[in-house]
């Protein structure tokens, strides 16, 4: 029998393994969309539950039986629009051109940023810029709709699909005014889910690289790296080697997450006792199939697939949807 070998553990592709700078997720890439709506939106996770849908897969081995389906709520108020963005490509990115701010701030929007004091009166019919190729706006959540006790919003930018007319159009409409869930996504669609881990502290290379322990009778210790690479070459240990450190609290992108359900009456999901560590939803909610990195109460943020499948259906029919107590009692 051959023997297994492991010569390497951990992946090379997020590096360094340090901290995220701020709580919520930045987005680099956008999809281009056709239709003038914005590409993306944002809510606060509260937990998992579990639900009875009809599999509608056509090449699904239980198509058309009823299966078991794991999922995440997340509960989605609307958001707020605080300015207008106009940007021009440049060989060094994006540039920022101007930038139109509204005049109907909440009072709680000044706990995260320094309002304009100057404020003008006709923002959304003077927004306009010369020679820009793209729009933006920057968007601001409702944090105090929701039971998590949160008063300081999170701010963001959003981009908007269609051409350059379209977004202008768009964005004087929307400036200042809330955006709901229902304006941005449908039930079926795919979404790329853009979130922080839950973090661990500090860890061992066991649970952080995933390195083998060494033998029962091995020298000092059984949960280091049994070496710790060449001395002379580059006169210190390499960085390839799996150390102890931070663990979680990293930005990580999920792919093609499946919108199962969009919701507007809360007391369909509600559990008896409320969801652990959150409490009950109060607000418009979306079921996504499967898990989402992230602890609850965190900011979750969602764009329009980037490399949708094209073998995912259309939203099923649910059936059942559990709303015992995840208390254990």
């Amino acid at each position: 029998m051959s023997r297994v070998r492991k010569p390497r553990a951990g992946s090379m592709q997020f590096w360094p393994r340090a901290r995220a700078k701020h709580s919520y997720a930045r987005i680099r890439k956008w999809v281009q969309g056709k239709e003038a709506k914005p590409l993306g939106f944002a809510g606060y996770k509260v937990g998992m539950t579990h639900l009875l849908i009809n599999d509608n897969r056509q090449h699904s081995l239980t198509k058309g039986a009823e299966i078991f389906c794991p999922v995440t709520i997340v509960e989605c108020p609307p958001i707020k629009t605080a300015s207008i963005r106009f940007y021009k490509n440049t060989p060094h990115g994006l540039k920022l051109l101007s930038e139109f701010f509204t005049e109907n701030f909440s009072k709680e929007l000044e706990r995260k940023i320094t309002t304009p004091k100057k404020k003008n009166k006709d923002a959304a019919a003077g927004a306009q810029a010369e020679g820009f190729d793209s729009i933006r706006m920057l968007c601001y959540t409702q944090p105090s709709l929701t039971s998590i006790g949160k008063q300081k919003p999170e701010i963001f930018e959003i981009a908007i699909g269609g051409d350059k007319e379209q977004q202008l159009g768009y964005a004087k409409e929307k400036l200042g005014k809330e955006i709901k869930i229902n304006d941005v996504f449908r039930e079926g669609q795919q979404l790329d889910a853009h979130s922080l881990t839950k973090g661990k502290g500090f860890q061992g290379p066991v649970k952080r690289f995933g390195v083998q322990l060494r033998h029962h009778k091995s020298e000092k210790s059984r949960r280091n790296p049994g070496t710790l690479g060449a001395w002379r070459a580059q006169g210190h240990i390499m960085w390839r080697v799996a150390h102890a450190g931070k663990m979680g609290y990293h930005l990580r992108t999920e792919y093609n997450k499946w919108l199962i359900k969009i919701g507007n009456k809360p007391e369909e999901i509600n559990t008896k006792g409320g969801f652990l560590h959150y409490g009950d939803v109060k607000n418009p909610y979306i079921i996504v199939k499967g898990s989402i990195a992230g602890s609850q109460k965190r900011l979750i943020r969602f764009t329009e697939a980037t490399r949708p499948g094209k073998n995912i259906p259309e939203a099923p029919q649910i059936t059942y949807t559990s709303t015992e107590s995840k208390q254990g009692n």
